[in-house]
């Protein structure tokens, strides 16, 4: 039987939005999260938050500055731009879309893109959400970060056709279905897609699909705005010149594949909605978790990996550029944890936060 996306919704906005967790971690927990959070800002960022579900007990945490040469504290519950998490509220709608019966993971890009994408009649909606579709990288088209051509983009509103247009005209990766190659060019015709079928900008059916249903206040889809309007870290990128404050730069660079901006408190509602299945059928949220090759750990616009205590946690993770962000819970939604990091460009904040992740989910 086919439930319709609205449906779900109304199931989420009574299952989820009332939920509070209200029981502390004991101080030994506390203790360990905080160590970990605080080997993150050690090596590898000027500031981190992270917010740990385990039931009904949370913690929240901060590390390090929220201002680079500052004393100024990190805002525990403060908004930060997501990157590639986007992709999974995006790939959430698109396969809402599919519930209700408007389009076919099946269905051909040419079918909704007529003309816009060489060999189009051979790509898969399915395939530009997993990475299968062999497109190259929009990003790897674009100036050196950092760069003074680099710099010159940050406060245009750049297009998806703008954007996409070197990648489209470089050769491929591999034939569509091939193999798995990480591209943004795929969510930035999935952003066209969306609009295409809805007559809606993906941006308009995120917020109006999860966002306010979901309850998540401290989540903004920011358009052109180039401001993070909420308490927030502040971000940087090392350019030719020296480090620089980066926070408030136009998100149309990122585009639907991540230009979000959220919390952590909203980023573990939002995994513990979908991965608790109020947001799609049972048949698609099985989908979504489908290697697009067989050695991916990627499906559709959900990622996942293995602990160090061999628990697997789904989620996904996102580069901003001067933000990461790492959310993560495990299948049955107990354990849930959000790390957003503001890189100090000296170490890479991966195995940091993987240390606080492990810590979070295996203790």
């Amino acid at each position: 039987m086919k439930l319709a996306a609205r449906g779900l919704v109304a199931v989420v906005t009574a299952a989820v939005v009332g939920v509070v967790p209200g029981v502390a971690f004991a101080g030994s927990d506390r203790g360990a999260l905080q160590e970990k959070l605080d080997g993150v800002t050690a090596t590898s960022a000027v500031g981190a938050v992270a917010e740990v579900r385990d039931g009904h007990r949370v913690w929240r945490g901060g590390s390090g500055v929220a201002v680079r040469e500052t004393s100024q504290p990190v805002p525990i519950r403060g908004q930060f731009r997501v990157g590639s998490v986007t992709k999974t509220f995006v790939a959430t709608v698109v396969l809402q879309l599919v519930a209700e019966g408007k389009l076919r993971l099946d269905d051909s890009v040419e079918h909704w893109l007529p003309g816009v994408v060489p060999n189009g009649q051979n790509i898969s909606v399915r395939e530009l959400l997993n990475h299968t579709s062999g497109l190259f990288d929009y990003r790897l088209t674009l100036p050196r970060p950092g760069s003074p051509e680099f710099l010159d983009l940050r406060w245009r509103t750049l297009t998806p056709a703008e954007l996409m247009a070197p990648a489209l005209a470089h050769k491929p990766d591999f034939e569509p279905g091939k193999g798995y190659s990480y591209s943004n060019t795929n969510y930035l015709l999935v952003g066209e897609i969306i609009k295409k079928v809805t007559g809606h900008s993906y941006s308009d059916e995120v917020e109006r699909r999860l966002i306010r249903p979901l309850g998540l206040s401290g989540t903004t889809m920011p358009r052109t705005s180039p401001w993070i309007r909420g308490a927030h870290m502040h971000g940087y990128l090392p350019t030719d010149a020296g480090i620089i404050d980066y926070t408030d730069m136009n998100p149309t660079l990122f585009g639907a594949g991540g230009d979000m901006i959220s919390t952590a408190s909203d980023l573990n509602r939002f995994f513990d909605a979908l991965l608790g299945g109020h947001l799609l059928p049972a048949r698609l949220l099985k989908e979504m978790k489908k290697p697009g090759i067989e050695e991916s750990t990627y499906g559709l616009g959900l990622s996942w990996h293995d602990t160090s205590c061999h628990i697997p946690v789904y989620g996904n993770d996102g580069d901003a550029l001067s933000y990461q962000a790492y959310s993560y819970s495990t299948e049955d939604t107990r354990k849930q944890i959000t790390v957003a990091v503001t890189p100090n460009f000296i170490n890479n904040p991966d195995a940091a936060v993987d240390a606080v992740i492990n810590q979070a989910i295996c203790n």
